[in-house]
C-alpha cells in the first residue's frame, strides 16, 4: 500500500496548508494513540499508553504541540512533554523512559514556515511501515472521545535537556577529553542550541557559540549544516581548531577545519569508518545512499572496507545496516548514525566520533580528511508543482542517457523525487567539474520542460 500523509521522514508541510494544520494534527495523534493502544500488550489493566512529545524551535510547534496533545489525550494516552530537544534526544528518551512511542514536532532543515511531524517506536527508531498505515487507516475513522476517567493526561519533564547531555558525553571515551581544542558550535537557532554547548564545554572544549539565539522565525536561517558559510567565516576570525554545524532538529552534522574549509557528511563517515578499523571496532562494512560521493565508495573499497547502498532518507539505511549487522552508515547531509552508541542519527554524537579520532590520531581535522578527495558532484533541485513520471518522459531518459554515455563510465548521473519537498533532484558527479555541471544543468533543463 502507498501512503497517504506520511513520507520518508514522516509528515512534513507549510504551515497552516493540509496537512500540516491543528484540526489534522489532532486528529493524527488521535489515530496514532489508538493505534499504539491496540498494539501494545504490556500494559497492566486500566494502564494509559505514554507517548513523549519533543520538538523544535518554530514558533508554530507551540499549536502543534498542543493539537497532538489534545488528540492523544482523547485517546486515552498519557503525554511526556520535553519543550524544544533535538530529534535522536526524542529517541533516546522514548527509550530511556519506557514510553510507547515518541513524536518530534520539526521539519528539520526546513525554513521556519514548514513544519512536520515524526514518529519514534518504543525503541527509539523510525515506525515501521505497517504502524504508519495502520495510523493513516485510523484517521479515517471519526473521532471517539473516551470516557473522562480514561482520558490521558499531560506533564513536562524537568531533567529533559540534562538527561540527554549526559548520555551524549557518555558516547566519548572516559580516557579521553576535548582539553585544547576550541571549536565553534553552530545550532542552527535550533533544538540543539542549549544541549549541544554544554556537552563539548563539559568534555573540556573552549566553545564559541554561534546560531544559538532561536526567536521561533531563524531557525536555519543563514546559519546550520545547511548554510555553513557562517561557521567558516566564525572559525578563521576566532583562529578555532574546527567548527561544527547542526541543522534544525539536531540529527544532522558538518564540520569545518581550521582553514574554513567544509567536511560534509561523506568525508566524516569515512574519517569515523577509518579510524574504527584503524582501531579493530569497525563491525563489517559501511552504508551509504544513492547520494553518496562514488568517491567514498572507492576509497573505502580501496581500504578493504564493504560498501552498499540504500535508498535516500535514514531509515532505508539503517534497514540495511541492520539487515547486514553492521553499525556505521549516513548520508552526504551530515545525517550519519552509529549504531552502537545509538540507534538514530545524532549530529552531536557524529561530531564526539569525528573528535575522538581526532584525539586518538593526535592530528588535525583537515589532515584527518586528507585522505578522501571527492569528485565533483552537482545537485541541482528542481521544483514541481506535481509528481511526473520520470521514467515515462522521453525527452529526460534520453537527456539522461547521452549524459552517461559522456561521462563514460567514469561518473554517475541520479534523478529521484524529494521525500520532503516538491522537488526533483538531478544529480551529476564525475572527475571534471566543467562537464559534470554543464550535463547537470542540461538534464535539470529537460525536468523543468517535463514539469510544465
Amino acid at each position: 500500500m502507498s501512503r497517504k500523509y506520511f513520507g520518508t521522514d514522516g509528515i512534513r508541510g507549510r504551515v497552516g496548508d493540509a496537512p500540516i494544520t491543528p484540526d489534522f494534527v489532532m486528529r493524527l495523534g488521535y489515530a496514532a494513540g489508538r493505534v499504539l493502544t491496540s498494539i501494545d500488550s504490556h500494559l497492566a489493566q486500566n494502564e494509559n499508553p505514554t507517548v513523549l512529545i519533543g520538538k523544535d524551535t518554530r514558533i508554530s510547534g507551540y499549536m502543534l504541540e498542543s493539537a497532538l496533545q489534545a488528540g492523544l489525550s482523547a485517546a486515552g494516552v498519557d503525554v511526556l512533554l520535553t519543550g524544544p530537544m533535538p530529534t535522536p534526544a526524542v529517541a533516546y528518551l522514548t527509550r530511556a523512559l519506557r514510553a510507547q512511542a515518541g513524536i518530534v514536532i520539526s521539519a528539520s532543515h526546513n525554513p521556519f514556515e514548514d513544519n512536520g511531524i515524526k514518529f519514534f517506536s518504543a525503541e527509539g527508531t523510525k515506525l515501521a511501515d505497517e504502524i504508519e498505515l495502520a495510523i493513516e487507516a485510523e484517521l479515517d475513522k471519526p473521532m471517539q472521545v473516551m470516557p473522562s476517567a480514561k482520558l490521558g493526561k499531560a506533564k513536562r519533564i524537568a531533567d529533559a535537556a540534562g538527561r540527554y547531555i549526559e548520555f551524549c558525553k557518555s558516547t566519548f571515551p572516559t580516557e579521553l577529553d576535548l582539553r585544547g581544542l576550541k571549536i565553534v558550535l553552530d545550532c542552527a537557532h535550533g533544538a540543539t542550541y542549549h544541549v549541544a554547548p554544554p556537552v563539548f564545554h563539559e568534555l573540556g572544549a573552549e566553545i564559541i557559540n554561534i546560531g544559538n539565539q532561536p526567536d521561533g522565525l531563524n531557525i536555519n536561517l543563514d546559519v546550520g549544516s545547511t548554510h555553513p558559510a557562517a561557521l567558516c567565516k566564525a572559525v578563521v576570525e576566532h583562529q578555532a581548531d574546527l567548527g561544527i554545524a547542526f541543522d534544525g532538529d539536531g540529527d544532522r552534522v558538518v564540520m569545518v577545519d581550521a582553514k574554513g574549509q567544509i567536511l560534509d557528511g561523506d568525508q566524516l563517515l569515512y574519517i569515523i569508518a577509518r579510524h574504527r578499523q584503524s582501531v579493530g571496532r569497525l563491525v563489517g562494512g559501511v552504508v551509504g545512499t544513492l547520494m553518496t560521493n562514488l568517491a567514498l565508495e572507492h576509497t573505502l573499497q580501496a581500504d578493504g572496507i564493504p560498501f552498499l547502498r540504500a535508498n535516500v532518507g535514514d531509515r532505508y539505511v539503517l534497514e540495511l545496516l541492520d539487515r547486514n549487522d553492521w553499525q556505521v552508515g549516513g548520508e552526504n547531509s551530515g545525517h550519519i548514525l552509529c549504531l552502537d552508541k545509538h540507534s538514530s542519527g545524532d549530529g552531536i554524537i557524529a561530531a564526539l566520533q569525528v573528535l575522538y579520532a581526532l584525539k586518538i590520531s593526535n592530528t588535525s581535522l583537515a589532515e584527518l580528511g586528507a585522505s578522501l578527495s571527492l569528485y565533483p558532484q552537482i545537485l541541482i533541485n528542481v521544483k514541481v508543482a506535481q509528481r511526473i513520471n520520470l521514467d515515462a518522459n522521453t525527452e529526460v531518459q534520453s537527456a539522461v542517457k547521452l549524459a552517461e554515455q559522456e561521462l563514460n563510465g567514469h561518473g554517475r548521473v541520479l534523478l529521484r523525487a524529494s521525500g520532503t519537498e516538491p522537488k526533483i533532484r538531478v544529480m551529476v558527479e564525475g572527475s571534471d567539474r566543467q562537464q559534470v555541471q554543464a550535463l547537470a544543468e542540461r538534464i535539470a533543463e529537460a525536468v523543468k520542460v517535463a514539469a510544465t
